[in-house]
């Protein structure tokens, strides 16, 4: 061993534990770090992971029939069709993210017949139990805005495509 390390080894700050009286050392332990470790480090969570998570916890409540206006489904249907498209869960959907805390905003159209302010109180309890658990943000808010009422004798809107 050179020199150099040898006294780096030695000089150097004393990183082990004490053993206690009476015990046998053997191998001492070195000490890592310092403090917990979920404080070593920052997570940032994408305002996109937040909306995806809310959004299918909104869709899980009885009564929502679909998320978004009438254009945004529409374009969604479109791109729900076309191969290799994936549905659009954020559909719907915003959210602002901070560092410990999170709002939303969801746009939903309810079933004809059930309770809007039932389904719209179900659906502010699934999206923040779901939100809080899954990322740990504190939800300040879930403003709901419901945009339509899908009637019983309505027919899926599915826009005429070009191709067949």
């Amino acid at each position: 061993m050179s020199e150099m390390t040898e006294r780096n080894r030695t000089d150097g700050p004393d990183t082990t534990k004490d053993v206690a009286p009476g015990q046998t050392g053997g191998r001492k332990a070195v000490r890592r770090g310092g403090g917990d470790p979920a404080t070593r480090g920052r997570t940032t969570i994408a305002d996109g992971v937040v909306e995806k998570i809310a959004g299918l916890a909104a869709r899980d409540v009885l009564g929502v029939h679909t998320m978004g206006s009438g254009l945004s489904r529409t374009f969604g249907a479109m791109r729900d069709r076309v191969p290799g498209g994936s549905k659009a869960v954020t559909r719907g959907v915003n959210a602002e993210v901070g560092e410990v805390q999170t709002a939303l905003d969801l746009e939903i159209v309810v079933d004809y017949g059930v309770s809007i302010s039932d389904v719209t109180h179900a659906v502010r309890e699934n999206v923040i139990a779901a939100v809080e658990r899954m990322t740990g943000l504190e939800v300040v808010e879930v403003n709901i805005a419901v945009s339509d009422v899908k009637l019983p004798e309505d027919e899926e809107e599915e826009p005429e495509t070009r191709l067949q």
